[in-house]
């Protein structure tokens, strides 16, 4: 018997129960992990696909040698299971199906509508406030770039309501000419609503009616003598034509597309997104789905764009560079999810097959550039297997450090370092939780590594998996309570290397420790940079996590140490106090007089305040 007839016997036991109805199907190892997940318009018919074939291509035979359960999911219609299996993959990111890295949100810009002086600024999240929304924007700085250029022309205010209100100068972005001063009346409500109303234009794609309009309106300022008023509007013509030359305006006069190509090389795939929103290229963003090497780019593609958009808002057109299993079907799923049409074509037309060709062109040099990257690191890899004579090869590295000042908001970090480089999924921060281990190196190191190794044992499937190497930053005494924490979990095999800094702590000077003996380098040498290069971004996660729960303990109020004062009391004493040190001074008759205290929690304020 093969191995893969075991998954066979499973589907058939299961085949008599479910019924022929569109859905999702799960297969499931013996560990109950979610290993594929599927979808089909009849879920017997394509189950039963496995069963009858004789033969497979090697990824389903090891796939179904794997599967101990089945479980299904009945759905209305094909559409809605093919947006579940999109939901689900992103949820269990089963390990034969072809996976998006994919967790972040796209920054939007925000402009307000609700008050006289609306706020220009960048948004990520919910679009819960009331104002207009342009995006998405591939990057932070794509973002940035266009907010800058909307300051320049229009003068928009990008301030908070709180700064606002309470300035009594304008800032220094009123002194550069990118803010009109609304905060201090530098600038009146019709003229700054009409600045606002063309801001909205121009990021809609209605510049050259804009540029009309201010010279128009420059015009009518020199003939009324109002030569300072014309002077601002020339100098926003003066950047809106500077704009206009820098922009990426994009030929196929695409108003509401996104761009996808894919390239495939050496068993790897590189997905370029392009973001075409009124008439504007607003940035791109490279992707790398992990997939089998034998997978065809049709495929990965396809299933590429449903984990995309799972959680992202459809353009009305999205164009691509290869023919995609299934369009219809996905056409279709798309359009139920956002309630319009969606048209998905491949690039013919020569305006369009050009934007196309820029953005397979990107996709290929990063795919590239990614497989450079990886050869090198597996190099690099090599050398510090070969200097420190590590018996097993180094695919995957753990970096710890600590930080702390004066023993206080205590942090440890974790690192990692794949093939493809810094994984950042995988970083994790510790908050120091012994007593007496504040100050202590050595019990903060012991205290990270116990809690990180113990998870990975008990948990085992639904924690990280364990490292091929453990970096250190320190000397002797780190890679001793390194070393006794790893024996007492029975780790003996896994390889601990620390790195202390030389005398004078100077970069270059390092001493290595592994094994009981001392290493050194040339000064020169890539592996040194390399690992250099590993502690430093240890030492930078730490400090961010450090400085974040330092500036989080900092704005805590002292309210928040109070029991049974919830955020509804403490809002309420902060607006009738001022601050939590005005609560501190009350008498116990002042603070009973707030709204929403009675008596007893007021003495029980006034308790902590001076017992």
């Amino acid at each position: 018997m093969k191995s893969s007839d075991l998954g066979k016997e499973v589907i058939k036991k299961e085949l008599p129960l479910i019924p022929k109805s569109p859905g999702v199907y799960r297969m499931i190892n013996h560990k109950g992990d979610v290993h594929y997940i599927g979808k089909a318009k009849n879920l017997p018919n394509r189950l039963k696909s496995y069963v009858s074939e004789k033969s497979h291509i090697i990824r389903t035979e090891r796939m179904l040698a794997q599967t101990h359960k089945i479980e299904i999911t009945t759905t209305s219609n094909e559409s809605e299971a093919l947006l579940l299996e999109a939901n689900l993959i992103k949820k269990f990111r089963p390990k034969f199906n072809i996976l998006l890295k994919d967790d972040k949100s796209f920054p939007f810009i925000y402009i307000g509508n609700k008050n006289n002086w609306p706020q220009l600024a960048k948004h990520r999240g919910k679009k819960d406030k009331n104002g207009f929304y342009f995006g998405p924007f591939a990057s932070a700085s794509s973002a940035n770039w266009t907010i800058k250029m909307l300051q320049k022309i229009f003068q928009i205010r990008v301030c908070d309501e709180v700064t606002f209100k309470n300035r009594k100068r304008p800032c220094i972005l009123y002194q550069i000419k990118r803010c009109s001063g609304p905060c201090v009346g530098y600038v009146n409500k019709d003229d700054y609503k009409n600045s606002v109303e063309d801001a909205i234009k121009f990021v809609s794609g209605e510049s050259r009616e804009i540029q009309k309009n201010l010279s128009k309106q420059m015009e009518e300022a020199s003939e009324k003598l109002d030569f300072e008023k014309a002077s601002v509007l020339r100098d926003r013509i003066k950047a809106l034509n500077i704009i206009q030359s820098s922009q990426k305006i994009n030929e196929a006069n695409l108003v509401d597309a996104d761009v996808i190509a894919g390239y495939k090389e050496s068993g790897k795939t590189c997905i370029q997104v392009f973001f075409y929103r009124s008439k504007q290229n607003w940035g791109n963003q490279s992707y790398f789905p992990r997939h089998d090497p034998d997978q065809n780019i049709s495929e990965i593609m396809s299933s590429f764009i449903m984990q995309f958009y799972e959680n992202k808002n459809v353009p009305k057109l999205v164009i691509l560079n290869h023919k995609i299993k299934d369009k219809k079907l996905i056409e279709k799923a798309l359009a139920s999810k956002e309630d319009k049409n969606i048209s998905i074509t491949i690039a013919k037309k020569e305006s369009k097959s050009n934007v196309i060709l820029i953005a397979e062109k990107n996709a290929k040099e990063s795919l590239n550039r990614m497989l450079y990257e990886a050869n090198n690191n597996k190099n690099l890899f090599e050398k510090i297997t070969q200097k420190f004579k590590i018996k097993n090869g180094v695919s995957l590295i753990e970096v710890y450090d600590n930080s702390h000042i004066q023993g206080t908001n205590s942090v440890g970090a974790m690192i990692a370092f794949g093939e493809e480089g810094f994984i950042k999924k995988r970083y994790r921060k510790f908050d120091i939780k012994s007593k007496g281990a504040e100050k202590d190196d050595y019990a903060m190191l012991k205290e990270v590594l116990s809690r990180r190794f113990k998870r990975a044992l008990l948990e085992k499937g639904n924690y990280l998996s364990l490292p091929d190497l453990l970096l250190i930053d320190g000397g002797k005494g780190q890679y001793s309570t390194t070393k006794e924490v790893l024996y007492e979990f029975g780790l003996y095999d896994l390889p601990i290397i620390a790195i202390a800094k030389g005398k004078f702590r100077n970069s270059g000077s390092e001493t290595f420790f592994h094994n009981g003996k001392a290493f050194k380098f040339e000064k020169n040498d890539p592996a040194l940079f390399f690992l250099q290069r590993l502690r430093d971004e240890a030492h930078r996660f730490a400090i961010s996590t450090h400085r974040a729960k330092r500036k989080k303990n900092i704005n805590k109020s002292l309210l928040d140490q109070i029991e049974g004062i919830g955020s509804m009391r403490k809002r309420a004493l902060l607006n009738h106090f001022g601050s939590a040190r005005a609560v501190e001074s009350a008498s116990f008759e002042e603070i009973k007089l707030v709204e929403g205290v009675e008596e007893k929690v007021a003495k029980k304020i006034y308790n902590f305040f001076h017992e």
